[in-house]
């Protein structure tokens, strides 16, 4: 294959990808993502189940996600504390100080 041949496929491939972004927004659902910061912003937070059922993700792709998408947000804090059953709730606080 050519380097001609994967121009024309890449741009193929990145308006695939805009129609279906454009799709997602028509149809007035928020994200995965916006739903799950949504839950968490909540005064009482968000459990893992809660962000399941929310999503339906799996308990390891919640865990991936507040790991590797809330905690390294700018100007979030991820919090969690458990609770006296034993269930732990999920919290994110902004923070508007910041550190050099």
């Amino acid at each position: 294959m050519t380097k001609k041949a994967k121009a024309p496929r890449r741009a193929r491939k990145l308006k695939q990808k805009a129609v279906r972004g454009a799709r997602r927004q028509e149809n007035g659902r928020p994200s995965k993502k916006a739903s799950c910061l949504a839950l968490l912003q909540r005064a009482d937070g968000a459990s893992i189940a809660e962000l399941q059922q929310a999503t339906g993700w799996q308990a390891h792709s919640v865990r991936g996600f507040l790991a590797g998408t809330v905690s390294k947000m700018p100007d979030v804090t991820l919090d969690s504390a458990k609770q006296g059953g034993g269930l732990r709730r999920y919290y994110i606080r902004r923070t508007t100080d910041r550190k050099p």
